[in-house]
């Protein structure tokens, strides 16, 4: 729930222009670009480079056969947009989602879930700014995320937020560790570095 102020702000960030939903989002193709939603703004950026393709598709490989074989529920790819807000509506898409099998939208539902991931991984690219990094593990962790893994190729090392408040640095030699949202799950960092 967010206080008068918060909402105040969003209202006079908006004020002016014509915002879009979730469903326009969806219904509005936007060639060779990755687009989110912020408050009914259109965020568009070009696509990430080839460093950041490898360390996505790593974890979403060593994640996808962690939860398959133990039945623990989804993970989901890069671009793969859910609604974290409604009225101004926010549509994030993070590089890499966990949702537990519990938790489950309607395969068959068009359009993004209404829900956070439980596990959302966010791969840093070089042109990402460090407050707009932040602000978007806020909102995973203000919409329901239990855990969120900012990875950051350049330095070679993960930053883990948690519910709880806490934060942890994860060096290339440690273990990116799933705790008790994944459970189970564990693997070097170093390991998603290398092609």
């Amino acid at each position: 729930m967010k206080n008068s102020l918060a909402v105040a702000t969003d209202r006079a960030y908006v004020a002016g222009m014509t915002l879009m939903t979730a469903d326009e989002l969806f219904a509005t193709p936007v060639p060779n670009k990755r687009t989110e939603l912020v408050r009914g703004v259109l965020v568009v950026r070009e696509p990430a480079g080839f460093r950041h393709g490898v360390v996505s598709a790593a974890l979403t490989r060593l994640l996808g056969v962690h939860v398959a074989t133990h039945g623990l529920g989804v993970v989901v790819a890069a671009e793969t947009g859910f609604t974290l807000e409604r009225d101004p509506d926010t549509v994030r898409a993070p590089d890499v989602a966990f949702v537990r099998q519990e938790r489950l939208p309607d395969p068959d539902a068009r359009g993004y879930a209404a829900l956070a991931p439980d596990l959302v991984v966010e791969v840093l690219s070089p042109d990402d700014r460090p407050g707009e990094v932040l602000r978007k593990v806020g909102e995973w962790l203000t919409a329901g995320s239990r855990l969120v893994w900012v990875v950051d190729p350049a330095h070679r090392l993960a930053r883990v937020y948690r519910a709880d408040g806490s934060e942890t640095m994860v060096a290339e030699a440690d273990a990116l560790d799933g705790e008790d949202v994944v459970a189970g799950f564990s693997c070097r960092l170093g390991e998603i570095f290398s092609p």
